[in-house]
């Protein structure tokens, strides 16, 4: 049962009928899993928390940049000052928020690699991600290992959402067979974005997240479309494919490997994330000793960053490392290789030369 403090806490919400007392409970037992945490992840994320789910996983690859401040409305200009990464920033804010509710903070790029890790002992997974690569593969880990899961997209004025359940066509797949080829559909970046839009999303799953995790039944399955600039909302029915791998079980993106991986980032600064798949950790002071040639080095717990070649370089610990000011993916892993990458390497050898002999 919920004490007399929690009860207090969450009365205006348990005298609605859709959650009630017992609808409560469940929250407070409940996992959900947030992948990315920009502006469709802050709004989701705080209505989720304040909603008194017990425990939320927050991922995140990124850090707040001054742009951000405008639709991501967890975070602030301290947290810009203090070099936090979006994942950090969000929980300790949220933890301010609600101090009766778990939340962890995971700073890591989602990939093939990692996602059905990152998604374990989750009851509900809320996407909050920019693209379509990382929904392919939320798609895929929350099919196999039965977990619900909630899209939301926004760009411009407009925004979408859609919930996908487990062994109920359609999923994902069905609504988007493939990625569209880079340039074809704006982005953020090459559209902008109200912060409205995303507000009005993120609403949007938070509500079907809570009817999930009170075990109410009856969820929108269909895409919804709002657009908040011309006030208008309308629903799309989503035929099942036949013919999707997804729904008959073949989870193409969960297998799919690679070595070196470059990903243009989202953002108003034109950037590049670099990701070696042998690398997992890497040694900040040591690479900031050994860059102390290139120029002045900035380091946190979190994070290290340098200019060099006219680009800001943003390396993380799991050796992940975000080019700016470029969008050539061939030039940020030149830069990645040159300024990282023998560190990287070294450390990845030391590894396997502990593993053989270990």
């Amino acid at each position: 049962m919920i004490d007399k403090q929690l009860r207090d806490r969450y009365s205006r919400q348990t005298m609605f009928p859709g959650i009630g007392e017992a609808g409560q409970e469940r929250l407070s037992k409940s996992t959900a899993v947030l992948i990315g945490c920009g502006a469709l992840g802050c709004t989701s994320a705080g209505l989720l928390a304040r909603a008194g789910v017990g425990r939320i996983r927050i991922v995140d690859r990124d850090f707040i940049e001054r742009h951000n401040l405008q639709r991501q409305v967890l975070f602030d200009e301290e947290d810009i000052e203090a070099g936090l990464p979006k994942a950090v920033a969000a929980a300790r804010h949220l933890k301010k928020a609600n101090s009766s509710i778990e939340i962890e903070a995971v700073v890591a790029d989602v990939n093939c690699t990692n996602i059905e890790e990152l998604c374990s002992g989750a009851d509900l997974i809320l996407d909050g991600t920019d693209n379509f690569e990382t929904r392919f593969l939320v798609n895929d880990a929350a099919l196999k290992h039965g977990i619900p899961w909630i899209y939301g997209g926004a760009v411009g004025s407009e925004g979408m959402t859609m919930t996908i359940v487990p062994k109920q066509p359609p999923c994902f797949r069905c609504a988007s067979e493939a990625a569209p080829e880079p340039g074809t559909v704006p982005t953020c970046e090459t559209a902008g974005v109200l912060g409205m839009a995303p507000a009005l999303v993120g609403a949007l799953q938070a509500a079907e997240a809570i009817k999930i995790l009170t075990g109410v039944t009856a969820v929108s399955r269909e895409l919804v479309f709002a657009d908040v600039w011309k006030g208008t909302f309308h629903r799309v029915k989503v035929e099942p494919r036949k013919d999707c791998p997804a729904c008959q079980g073949k989870y193409e993106f969960l297998t799919s490997r690679f070595d070196i991986k470059s990903t243009s980032l989202c953002g108003q600064s034109r950037a590049v994330q670099v990701v070696d798949a042998n690398v997992k950790a890497i040694d900040l002071e040591k690479l900031a000793s050994r860059l102390k040639k290139a120029g002045p080095v900035v380091r946190s717990e979190f994070m290290l960053s340098f200019t060099a070649d006219g680009h800001h370089i943003v390396v993380f610990p799991d050796g992940r490392a975000i080019i700016k000011n470029t969008i050539d993916q061939s030039r940020a892993k030149e830069l990645y290789d040159r300024y990282i990458g023998p560190l990287a390497r070294g450390n990845a050898s030391a590894r396997a030369v502990q593993t053989k002999h270990g």
